[in-house]
């Protein structure tokens, strides 16, 4: 697991301000580069550009059957997450909509967690009252399971590893790049929070495979 530098209990009472998530994360993909959204706000990468990189085909693309309609909640029993999914959008000037600090998020313009590609799934850390939906990811271990539930069913996955990154040094291609079936990121802020741009300065993510059906 990555070394993470946050603060627990001090980094909500500090921060002014929410500090959101996945700034260079997202905004990697819609070819800007290493500019950062301000307050942490995540910009959404094209759809054209998600869609490209979740339409690889492979041995495991069939893995998961995923049950119809969109998701409504995430569920990591190991470190204690039970959260409404929401579908996130883009807002008119291209920043990825937030959930409420309650909410966890999936990105609507890519893959629905359990269908071929990475899907991401998106929460606060904190806020300024105190521990948010992800506080606690990065607690999360490989065998940890993570469920995401459906209407009329549920898709199970299984946590490969996490990593803290700066928010300068994104790994894009690693968190969607192409896959040979279903995957998940969960993707939150870590790190230390910088006042000049109200936001952490890091990302961290969680990458989860879907796990093996019967």
């Amino acid at each position: 697991m990555g070394v993470t530098h946050r603060r627990r209990g001090a980094a909500a009472a500090a921060v002014p301000t929410a500090a959101l998530l996945v700034a260079a994360v997202l905004l990697a993909l819609t070819g800007v580069g290493a500019v950062l959204a301000r307050r942490g706000e995540p910009v959404a990468p094209r759809a054209d550009a998600m869609a490209e990189a979740g339409a690889v085909q492979g041995p495991g693309a069939d893995r998961a059957a995923v049950p119809p309609g969109d998701p409504v909640t995430v569920r990591i029993p190991a470190v204690g997450v039970v959260a409404p999914l929401v579908p996130l959008g883009t807002a008119a000037d291209g920043t990825l909509e937030v959930p409420r600090y309650e909410e966890a998020g999936w990105y609507a313009g890519g893959s629905r967690p359990g269908d071929p590609g990475p899907a991401v799934i998106a929460a606060h850390v904190d806020s300024t009252t105190g521990p948010a939906v992800f506080y606690r990811l990065e607690d999360a271990k490989p065998g940890d399971v993570v469920h995401v539930d459906y209407p009329e069913g549920t898709v199970t996955f299984v946590v490969r590893e996490s990593h803290s990154f700066p928010k300068t040094g994104f790994p894009t291609d690693r968190v969607y790049g192409p896959t040979e079936g279903p995957e998940l990121r969960l993707i939150t802020c870590d790190g230390t929070f910088d006042r000049s741009t109200r936001s952490y300065r890091s990302n961290l993510v969680v990458w989860a495979d879907a796990a093996e059906t019967a």
